[in-house]
């Protein structure tokens, strides 16, 4: 018992008490003492091989979810439900992610127009442009530009999109079903058909009340459905199936998958993310290290090995140490008898570091397949190549949107033999529509559509008609704006009599070509060649 309370004053001094070959280091007087043999290094209260890295902040905010063996386990189990709730974590804590997903949704600009196919010479014009005007009507209603960007962003954070058609006073919403209730095995008349647990009021909804009213807000069908569940008459169709399964309508269903897969489209980048949190996580610890300073003193001993000072002293100018360095930032003290050094184990030859931190953000990117100077360019640099791949991969979703657009104006389409409608998107995304708008104006010069160019740019279908009609029928602006005279203006009359009277003139007008002077015009720097842009930045 003395020999332990010797022990322990010792350790309260601030001195660490060493066994095996290392008690032959201890100053005189304090070989004799018998301590403990620790089979381990010690690394403050963890020996060493328990104290595993594990920085980043992610694992702090869910440590079941931001795993990286978890995220890794859940995409080869094809885990939806898990994948999905990492997806949804992932959107909300990190902006790499989140940035991915809201570039892909919102890239194409979900411009449509209406086209009448008039397939019989019988149909009365009113009637025709009654039954337009009608479809213009339930698209505008709907408000096709901002529910499709909204619903791509949830079939890329979830893999898929479900939901149910309403037919209201005004037009038809989608009541958006939980895709972890809902399963599509085979297709009907070309469209998948929908099946959803009627677990889910249960499982859901504990209180009875509250599930009631619930019910309630959903349509009859569901309500149908529930009932035979409860009266367990929706048993599992095949092995290893749960019960509860209910086919809805086709007809009043939709479904929309990224490509065709269920799971998040870019759930195989989240593990990369992580791998990025740790790497800023260490990447700060080892900035807080190069700020650290230890000072060390040693206490000197005699010509016999033994302490010039005892322990009381000892610790007393430690103290005092402490005490003088108490305000210095990022500065330890350490008092010790014996020798104290420090290594580095970089290697200090090396004239080139890479850097780790840009290494991993940029596996982050390549994994997505996404060019990461979308988001941080630091230089012009032709993108074009890398949009067109992202454009491709949202077309088929694209597509699918038409199909389901064309759903909705199905009812004015009743008699398809004289007449039908039908709706295409525009491949306009955000960083095209002022060249494709410039192409459909030149395509106006050779008799197409006067209406694609404003749709292009953003306007509808049916403001485009609208302001054309006020603009000219009712403020009669056509006969106050009168445009110059040009062989577009004119017909073949008017400017046979133009060019006779500037052949009449003293002066012919010359052509300067765009006013600049002689030679090309400047392209924009975004249509500049990499080559043209050095040459331009080097002679400046």
């Amino acid at each position: 018992m003395q020999e332990q309370d010797r022990q322990e004053a010792i350790r309260a001094k601030g001195f660490n008490i060493y066994s095996g070959s290392m008690r032959e280091s201890l100053p005189t007087g304090y070989q004799g003492l018998s301590v403990t043999d620790y089979n381990k290094i010690k690394v403050g209260i963890k020996p060493l091989d328990d104290a595993i890295l594990k920085y980043g902040d992610f694992r702090k905010i869910n440590a079941r979810l931001a795993d990286k063996q978890t995220v890794l386990q859940a995409i080869n189990d094809y885990d939806l439900k898990t994948m999905r709730e990492i997806s949804r974590l992932f959107y909300r804590i990190s902006g790499i992610y989140a940035r991915i997903l809201r570039y892909m949704a919102f890239m194409y600009r979900y411009d449509w127009y209406v086209t009448p196919y008039v397939n019989s010479e019988s149909v009365k014009k009113e009637k025709l442009l009654d039954s337009f005007s009608k479809c213009l009507h339930i698209l505008d209603v709907y408000g096709v530009k901002k529910n499709l960007g909204e619903i791509a962003l949830k079939v890329l954070l979830d893999g898929c999109y479900f939901a149910y058609k309403i037919q209201t006073t005004q037009g038809i919403v989608l009541q958006e079903l939980s895709p972890n209730y809902c399963r599509s095995r085979f297709n009907y008349g070309g469209k998948p058909a929908i099946e959803f647990n009627m677990k889910f009021f249960d499982e859901q909804f504990r209180d009875t009340e509250q599930r009631i009213k619930i019910l309630k807000l959903f349509p009859d069908e569901f309500r149908k459905g529930y009932e035979l569940y409860k009266k367990n008459k929706l048993p599992p169709e095949f092995m290893g199936d749960s019960s509860g399964w209910y086919l809805l309508d086709p007809k009043q269903t939709v479904m929309f998958t990224a490509n065709g897969e269920l799971y998040p489209a870019f759930i195989s980048v989240i593990p990369l993310i992580l791998d990025l949190d740790e790497a800023q996580g260490l990447d700060r610890k080892k900035t807080l290290q190069r700020l650290l300073k230890i000072v060390v003193q040693k206490m000197p001993l005699d010509k016999n090995g033994e302490l010039i000072f005892d322990v009381d002293e000892a610790q007393q100018l430690h103290n005092n140490a402490v005490q003088m360095l108490s305000r210095a930032i990022g500065v330890d003290v350490l008092t010790t008898f014996a020798d104290v050094s420090v290594e580095d184990m970089t290697e200090s030859n090396s004239s080139v570091q890479a850097d780790d931190l840009q290494r991993v953000e940029r596996q982050v990117f390549n994994e997505a397949g996404v060019s990461q100077m979308q988001f941080n360019t630091d230089g012009n640099i032709a993108l074009e190549k890398s949009i067109l791949n992202d454009e491709a991969t949202m077309y088929n979703l694209l597509l699918q949107f038409e199909g389901f657009l064309n759903e909705l104006i199905e009812p004015m389409n009743k008699s398809p033999k004289k007449v039908e409608f039908k709706v295409q998107l525009l491949t306009t995304t955000i960083y095209n529509y002022k060249e494709l708008a410039k192409m459909y104006k030149e395509q106006v010069q050779l008799g197409y559509s006067k209406m694609l160019p404003q749709i292009a740019l953003g306007q509808s279908q049916s403001s485009v008609l609208a302001n054309a009609y006020f603009e000219n029928e009712i403020l009669d602006l056509v006969s106050l704006f009168i445009p110059p005279m040009s062989s577009n203006t004119m017909n073949a009359d008017a400017l046979q009599a133009h060019n006779q009277t500037r052949k009449g003139g003293s002066d012919t007008a010359k052509d300067t070509g765009n006013g600049d002077g002689p030679g090309r015009k400047e392209l924009p720097d975004d249509e500049k060649s990499t080559k043209t842009i050095q040459n331009k930045e080097s002679s400046n």
